[in-house]
């Protein structure tokens, strides 16, 4: 696929996601998927494969956030196969707490899948509102 068109899919993509329907996401995601959760924190880890990433990262934060989270798309930027995705997320926590971070994404595709993600974000804020990721949770190797 072009850059346009990957560019374009994650729009369609993002425009669901800011109403809340995660669905699309899920729907693009390649089985051998890799997720980068990047900087040097508790949550800082490599998620690999969908099912783990469904799993560890996505399960986990619905344990800890309200229904109705949004992820907000500001920006989109293409090149080849990577679109870089600014966005804002206006969330709470199950006890009504904001968790209104904001997000760097970058997607890496091919044939109209997303087989990378790398997530740039306010760890800090993440520890502070939402805890520590668990140890026990951490992906391995």
């Amino acid at each position: 696929m072009s850059a346009a068109a990957n560019k374009q899919l994650l729009q369609d993509i993002f425009a669901a996601v800011a109403t809340g329907n995660r669905q699309p996401l899920l729907d693009h995601l390649a089985d051998e998927v890799t997720m980068q959760v990047t900087g040097q924190n508790s949550w800082s880890q490599t998620f690999r494969g969908k099912e783990a990433l469904v799993r560890d990262l996505y399960g986990y934060l619905a344990t800890l956030l309200a229904d109705g989270r949004r992820t907000v798309p500001l920006r989109f930027i293409a090149d080849d196969d990577h679109v870089v995705v600014e966005a804002k997320g206006e969330m709470r926590t199950k006890a009504g707490i904001p968790y209104n971070n904001a997000y760097c994404l970058i997607y890496r595709l091919q044939n109209g899948r997303i087989v990378e993600i790398r997530e740039y974000c306010d760890y800090a804020l993440t520890e502070a509102v939402l805890g520590p990721f668990p140890a026990s949770m951490k992906q391995r190797g």
